[in-house]
This record gives C-alpha cells, structure tokens and sequence, in this order.
C-alpha cells in the first residue's frame, strides 16, 4: 500500500513540474547549440535534496523521512523496475559489521562475510566507516541486505562480491572499487557449505545464476574485469542510482552469445550516473531484455548501449552527451557482422541527445517492458535526468536526519 501511495504523490509531482517547465524546454530554438545541457536552458533546475518534486521515483520513497535509520527496512519497499520484489533482509534481524577482517573459510562473528553467508535473512549494517579488502570473493547468501547508509563502507583492493545461485539480495550503499580476482581456493558460502572456487574474475559484482536483485546507490569503478556481471540465466533485476567511472567494460547482461539461456533475463537500468573514463558496455546485452531508463551519459570512449544475439532494448528518457571525436557520436553498437540485426528491436523514447549523439534504432513491433503493476514506474522525459541522477552513488546520511 505504501508503495501505490507513493506512486501516486509522485504521479502528481511530476504532472506539476512538467506543466511548470515544459514550455520552457520547448522554447528552445532548432538553431541553439545542440551541445548545450538542459541547464543552460533552466539554470533554477539543479535538485535540492528535500524537494520531493527533483527526488527520483525510488529516493522519493524514503529519502525525505528523518526516521530511516530506524525504519531501515522499509528501504525494501522501494525498488522498482524488473527487481521490484526483491525483499532482501527484510523479514530478517538486523546484523551489525563490527569487524572489517575477513577469513574466507571461517568468518568470525562480527564480519561481513559472516552476516552475508547465514542461511537466514538478514539486513546488514555497519557500526562505523571502513575499507574492507577481501581475501576472496564474497559469497553472498539469499535474503540479505547489505545496507551502508549512515558510515562510508568500501570494498576494494581485493576481490569483491558474487551472487551465486542466490535470490532476494540488495546492496546499497557501498563504494565497490578496484576489485582484483579471487584465488582458486576454499570460500564458505553458507553456514554448512564450504567448497573450492576456481577464481573469480575481478568483477566489481557478478550476479550469477540469481533472480530478485536490487543494486542501488553504489559508486563502482576500476576492476580487473567488469563492474557489473548479470549472467547464467539471471534475472528480475534493477540497477539504480549508482555511479559509474573509470573503466571498460562496465555492464554486461548475458553470459555469451550461444547461452539461450539469458533469453528469460529481464534487467531495469535506470537513474544510473555513467561518468567519464568509461569505455564501453553501459550495458552490453545478450540474448536477454533490458529497460535502460533515465541514465546520464557523461561520454563515453567506444560507445553507449550495445549487444549481440538479438537482445531487446529500450531506451527510455536517457541522457546522452557524446564525446568530441567524431566517430563514436554513436550510442548504439551491434557486435555481430550479420546483417540481421535490422530485426533486433532496439528502441529509443523521449532520450536527450548532446553533442551530436545519436541512437540507430532497429526492428519492429511492441517494445515496451510490459511491467506488472508493482513493477512499473513514470518514466520521465530525457531533459529531466540529469537532476533525477544528481544524487546518484553512495549517498552522506546522518542518523536521524532527511538523507
């Protein structure tokens, strides 16, 4: 019930704002500088934390109440998008990190790695800031939360987290960075299981074989592989609010061109910051569905949003600022030499273009994500997303206080 409440306030706000600016936004004439951003059209539009009109969708929800520290379950009844179900901890205790050390095969009490491989739900917290620089990768088990609002956590310098065949997982919060692979070794995953990994890759997060995933507000850059891996059949994912920098490859969906079975993959990408210094895959999908929906694209060195293996996406309300070269104006990359991506059903709605990018569509039919109504969430036009991601990455929370 909260939820539909919320959705409705916010359909109201919205419905105000956009008759407040939108003759504004249209004023603009064909002949002014292309490469201009929205602000230079609505200088008064930059968000103030506390306007409920400037939060996004999923911010509205809890962000305005000084009591979240001590609601802080109720962050589950936020998400939206395909990942919308997702609970995480939330029908379990309230686990306390009060030890940043890690043993990947006998966690003591205390640790992360101990909250995150129980076999009930827990929603994980933090007593105070720290860096934590794993031994191995971190095995998080079902129904968990790791939440960091409230101290400055990050994982990094080490291998980082893996979601293996577990469901109803969110993170947020964490700055997750410069992640190295794991050792072939023994890693604990549940209180009863130990058993011998090959070696992680050096993603930032895998998401492996895993369904109910929320991502949101977490900062994610520099790592030996990806910063966000969503594969092996995976799906009813979102990724939110986060921010994205320095790096290549930053978000693949889909295992590999010949595994099928990323055809049941359905991902939302929204209000996600992708900053400068990345290179490509923002995302990459294979095989699978992904709703990409007011991102800011602050350049980018190859390109935008590209696939293979007959993906669909859609994209919806993004901002995109090309970068200055003029052969990578392009948003869009199909990676196959077969003429037959001309049916892929790539799609772009209400998008923002700067600096002479543009999105080359594809295919025909419906492409909508066709959302349940728990799922679904206004999509706002492209001119408004750089406020919607302004606040995007680990947000400075203060207990007691409006974050």
């Amino acid at each position: 019930m909260a939820k539909s409440t919320n959705s409705l306030q916010l359909l109201s706000i919205w419905l105000l704002i956009i008759c407040s600016v939108s003759t504004i936004v249209a004023s603009k004439s064909s002949d002014e500088d292309e490469t201009k951003s929205v602000h230079d059209f609505l200088p008064s539009y930059d968000p103030q934390p506390h306007k409920k009109g400037l939060l996004n969708v999923i911010d509205f929800c809890w962000r305005l109440k000084g009591d979240w520290s001590s609601h802080r379950k109720a962050l589950a009844d936020c998400a939206i998008g395909f990942g919308s179900s997702t609970i995480g901890g939330k029908n379990g205790d309230i686990y306390i990190v009060t030890d940043p050390s890690d043993d990947p095969i006998n966690p003591k009490p205390g640790t992360l790695r101990y909250g995150a491989i129980q076999s009930e739900p827990l929603w994980i917290i933090f007593e105070r800031d720290m860096v934590l620089t794993l031994k191995n990768e971190l095995m998080v088990n079902s129904y968990k939360t790791i939440d960091g609002r409230g101290a400055k956590i990050e994982i990094s310098n080490g291998p980082c987290i893996t979601l293996d065949y577990v469901t109803n997982v969110i993170i947020h919060g964490i700055s997750i960075h410069d992640c190295k692979p794991g050792k072939k070794g023994m890693v604990r995953s549940s209180p009863e299981h130990v058993g011998e990994r090959l070696g992680s890759d050096g993603d930032a997060i895998s998401v492996f074989g895993s369904s109910n995933v929320w991502i949101d507000h977490c900062y994610l850059a520099r790592a030996t592989d990806g910063l966000l891996d969503v594969i092996h059949a995976s799906t009813a994912v979102t990724i939110s609010n986060n921010y994205f920098t320095e790096h290549d490859k930053v978000m693949l969906l889909g295992h590999n061109d010949e595994y099928t079975a990323d055809r049941i993959m359905k991902v939302t990408v929204v209000f996600n910051h992708f900053g400068r210094e990345l290179v490509q895959r923002m995302p990459r999908v294979r095989n699978g569905y992904a709703h990409v929906a007011n991102n800011y694209y602050d350049q980018w060195l190859m390109y935008a949003i590209g696939g293979s293996a007959n993906p669909t996406i859609f994209s919806e309300g993004n901002y995109f600022i090309a970068p200055d070269k003029a052969y990578n104006k392009e948003v869009t990359k199909r990676e196959t030499e077969e003429k037959g991506w001309k049916s892929w059903k790539w799609r772009s709605s209400n998008d923002v273009f700067m600096n002479g990018a543009y999105f080359l569509p594809s295919g025909y039919g419906s492409i909508a994500p066709k959302y349940t109504r728990g799922q679904s969430f206004i999509v706002a036009h492209g001119s408004f997303t750089p406020s919607l991601t302004s606040n995007a990455g680990p947000l400075q929370c203060v207990v007691n206080e409006p974050c």
